[in-house]
């Protein structure tokens, strides 16, 4: 069964809004054969980034980078993982109210760094989510994730 990894840091109503719409579309019923696992950005190890076949990313953009749980996620885990990941695709989902240029840059040229392959374009919100940006969040963990079927 192949497993996907959503590491995430959520700590606004805003940004939770948005992980549980891509868990709801990772873990649509029809995407069969996937394991979707969760984990905080600042408990993920580099174990279950090593056991995963695909990850979904979720920060807020703080000073236009990413979050410094993210980054933490990233620190603790790139060199143990890295050469082993190459290829394995990835999704994005951020909020942030300016500057999140800066912040999608950095998490593209970390995931670049190992290789990632984006799977599906990146759901950057400001301010509240409306329906259709919570949509797309659903869109991205549905499309995630079911490029991991067999």
């Amino acid at each position: 069964m192949a497993r996907l990894l959503i590491v995430h840091h959520t700590p606004s109503p805003h940004c939770q809004e948005m992980f549980e719409a891509v868990l709801a579309g990772a873990t649509d019923p029809e995407i069969e054969g996937v394991e979707v696992v969760r984990r905080a950005a600042l408990s993920v190890s580099a174990a279950e980034m090593l056991d995963a076949d695909g990850y979904l990313l979720g920060t807020p953009a703080n000073l236009g980078y990413m979050s410094g749980a993210l980054k933490h996620a990233f620190d603790t885990c790139y060199y143990p993982i890295l050469d082993s990941t190459t290829g394995r695709p990835y999704g994005l989902f951020m909020h942030g109210n300016v500057g999140t240029e800066g912040a999608e840059k950095s998490v593209h040229s970390i995931a670049g760094g190992l290789g990632w392959v984006r799977a599906a374009a990146d759901v950057v919100v400001s301010g509240k989510p409306t329906k259709q940006q919570l949509e797309a969040c659903w869109e991205l963990g549905a499309t995630v994730a079911a490029g991991l079927m067999a």
